[in-house]
């Protein structure tokens, strides 16, 4: 591997992990709803997933995202 080329982040910033956490919940509640056979409920984790997305969305565009003003990678 050429170590000149930079480390793109690959979405390792809070947004993008408080976006993907909100997200998993989601899809593990829908899953639970749809085997309970609640179709609010399955209704209700996609609407959860769509706020995850816009909860990753702000904070990328708030500077939480890679590359952000407020993003300080861990050194390694």
């Amino acid at each position: 591997m050429n170590p000149d080329i930079s480390d793109p982040g690959h979405g390792h910033s809070p947004a993008a992990w408080t976006a993907v956490i909100i997200m998993l919940i989601a899809f593990a509640l829908g899953t639970v709803m749809l085997f309970l056979g609640q179709p609010y409920g399955v209704v209700a984790a996609a609407g959860v997933l769509v706020v995850g997305l816009i909860v990753g969305w702000i904070l990328k565009k708030a500077g939480f995202g890679v590359n952000g003003p407020r993003y300080q990678p861990k050194g390694h």
